[in-house]
């Protein structure tokens, strides 16, 4: 009798246990085989849009492409729009707003989800060339926060823009292509590397060290100098009809050549270069053009250099998604306070994920784990929360349950221990109009190298929350 009651107690016990202790596991365990093949196909669309996307320019480029598929259409400031209607913002040709009027009054707010498609990255200098003992090479700039250790000894791409004296806009992409040569940054064998080897690693490279080696053979002419030079310039000037003044007024960066693939023997990651902020831009833009007749105006937001800081006039510290709101709210006879002051938004970017590897940089009940879905993060900013916007708790209550009741699998997040972590989005920002934000995305391994891991199933359950998002 003593032990089929301790037997009955356990199992009231395992009940109440259940029932009050937050329940972690595996979201591969919780879904179907058919929604794994869902996940899977959606994540041959997103490796696509990664490849074709490794600037903001291409992504906003792909976007409208995208856009004008699915019937969106040029947005005029001018006009007031019906409710279905789909149109899209283009900003400078490097942050973009698309928008699905609802069925509701614009007074009652908008929903906004929000992410960048600027990654880190080298840029070109504005007076890039030059030649050292016979060897052609380019200066660069890092753009953003990245671990110059990882860059030398990988091929590398030329993405971007040039506008040529006389206005001229001449688009570049070389490196990608099979038959395209690749550029890289040389490093020190280790047998002459022994002063180096003495620095720390985040000095193991410096940023005047990441010059990129672009040509090597000379121009067959003895009265001339810089040979070498010579000779990559005329290529350039042959295939583009540019001459060297026109490096400064260029927008060039220069990327890995890495093809998104999957990871490991069962295929459930993908590596690809850009996947912060990436993964979140391609999963908000897919919910947006997933948008049919919502009831609240849906808006996603591609923004632009959010890793610098959000500035300039294509990023969310500017006015333009202010004056965006500004435009449809007086064209629908109200105004952008009332608008701004109801609307609500997903800050779409991406959390660490826990590499069991570096275990010591997590405090481990709060950190993101690939394949337990999209994250949560609540607050970002560094240390005692500064900088950061702290999603108020209603609002996290109200996400926290449309996506429990539309099978969205999530988890909440931190970006590391307390101490030691820290980081930004875009919510603060957008937390300034007055709108209640909180950060959702997706875990991402191996953050802000040229080959960033994530996993499958966290990917789809992005796209599938913002799109709950815009529904609910």
């Amino acid at each position: 009798m003593s032990e089929v009651k301790n037997e009955k107690e356990k199992s009231a016990g395992k009940a109440l246990q259940e029932k009050l202790f937050t329940q972690k596991k595996n979201g591969l365990l919780k879904i179907s085989d058919q929604e794994k093949e869902t996940v899977d196909s959606f994540c041959e669309s997103y490796k696509s849009f990664l490849d074709s996307s490794k600037t903001e320019r291409e992504a906003v480029d792909t976007a409208i492409k995208l856009a004008v598929e699915k019937g969106f259409k040029e947005y005029d400031p001018k006009k007031s729009y019906p409710a279905g209607e789909k149109v899209y913002w283009n900003n400078h040709g490097k942050s973009i707003v698309l928008c699905v009027f609802g069925t509701e009054p614009l007074e009652n707010g908008v929903k906004i989800a929000a992410a960048h498609i600027d990654s880190p990255r080298l840029d070109l200098k504005q007076h890039p060339v030059y030649e050292s003992n016979e060897l052609c090479l380019l200066k660069t700039h890092y753009y953003g926060g990245i671990r110059k250790y990882q860059w030398p000894t990988i091929p590398l791409a030329l993405h971007g823009v040039i506008y040529k004296a006389n206005g001229e806009k001449v688009d570049v992409t070389v490196g990608e292509d099979e038959t395209d040569p690749i550029f890289i940054i040389t490093d020190l064998l280790p047998h002459l590397a022994q002063e180096q080897s003495k620095r720390t690693l985040g000095d193991g490279i410096r940023g005047e060290e990441l010059n990129v080696l672009i040509g090597s053979r000379p121009f067959n002419d003895d009265e001339v100098s810089e040979k070498v030079k010579l000779n990559v310039l005329s290529i350039l000037f042959e295939k583009y009809g540019i001459v060297e003044d026109d490096f400064i007024s260029a927008e060039l960066e220069i990327v890995p050549t890495f093809k998104a693939r999957d990871v490991g023997f069962d295929r459930g990651l993908i590596a690809a270069y850009g996947q912060d902020d990436r993964s979140c831009a391609y999963t908000a833009l897919e919910a947006i053009l997933d948008c049919e007749n919502p009831k609240t105006t849906c808006v996603t937001v591609l923004t632009d250099k959010e890793e610098i800081g959000s500035m300039g006039n294509t990023g969310l510290q500017s006015h333009y998604l202010e004056d965006f709101i500004f435009h449809i709210a007086k064209n629908a006879g109200t105004d952008a306070p009332t608008v701004l002051s109801h609307s609500a938004c997903l800050s779409a970017d991406v959390s660490a994920a826990f590499d069991p590897t570096f275990p010591e940089v997590n405090e481990p009940r709060n950190a993101s784990y690939c394949n337990y879905g999209v994250a949560m993060c609540k607050f970002t900013g560094s240390r005692g929360k500064s900088g950061c916007n702290d999603a108020h708790a209603e609002f996290v209550s109200y996400v926290r349950n449309i996506f429990d009741s539309n099978d969205v699998i999530w988890q909440t997040c931190e970006l590391g221990r307390v101490d030691l972590g820290g980081g930004g989005t875009v919510a603060a920002y957008v937390a300034n109009l007055g709108i209640d934000v909180v950060d959702v995305g997706v875990p991402v391994l191996s953050m802000h190298s040229p080959y960033e891991v994530t996993a499958k199933l966290d990917v789809y359950m992005a796209y599938k929350g913002f799109a709950v998002f815009f529904k609910n």
